[in-house]
């Protein structure tokens, strides 16, 4: 196996740009090279998660099937932190099954499916405490949307933990008991329209 790098762009993207791959979030293209395996010559792109101290080579012939894309633009990321400001949407469904909808949403790397999961388990300190898989989906959530906003607006991972958490303070008053009885009170309501 031998590795040769090569610099120019390739399918659009190019060395030091910054990239989502649906599964990791987002990453840094640190390089593109060529590897021969069993004889045959494969162009890879060398792409670093940072924060995670990971190296992933993705072979450039895969990236439209795995999903990686440029950053955001700036309509799409204020659309997503406008997306926070939103009532949440539970299903009443168990939450095996919406907990995995909720992980399909932060692997499919579409920003404002990452948004929905961020609002609608968002919980503001005067409500009931989250369960551990809650806690560890929106913790997962935020995360992945907290580093696309920075880099994307180039913040920092705080600047742009501080930009999501004062949208999610602008959406509905999220209480407690009573708030909950209200909601579904208005829930009944409009099945029976």
């Amino acid at each position: 196996m031998s590795t040769k790098k090569i610099s120019p762009s390739r399918h659009g993207f190019k060395p030091l740009e910054h990239v989502v791959y649906p599964s990791h979030g987002v990453g840094q293209i640190v390089a593109i090279e060529e590897q021969e395996i069993a004889g045959h010559t494969l162009e890879l792109f060398v792409i670093s998660f940072e924060k995670d101290k990971m190296t992933l080579r993705v072979p450039v012939a895969k990236i439209t099937s795995a999903g990686m894309r440029k950053l955001s633009e700036p309509t799409v990321v204020t659309k997503a932190l406008e997306t926070l400001t939103g009532r949440a949407r539970v299903k009443k469904t168990m939450w095996s099954r919406r907990a995995q909808e909720y992980e399909a949403k932060i692997n499919s790397g579409d920003m404002i499916a990452i948004a929905e999961v961020v609002r609608d388990l968002y919980r503001a300190d005067t409500q009931p405490e989250q369960s551990y898989s809650e806690r560890q989906l929106y913790e997962s959530a935020l995360d992945r949307m907290m580093r696309e906003v920075a880099a994307a607006e180039r913040l920092s991972d705080i600047e742009a933990q501080k930009l999501i958490e004062a949208q999610l303070a602008k959406g509905p008053r999220r209480g407690g008991k009573a708030e909950e009885v209200e909601a579904e009170a208005e829930a009944e309501q409009d099945e029976a329209a």
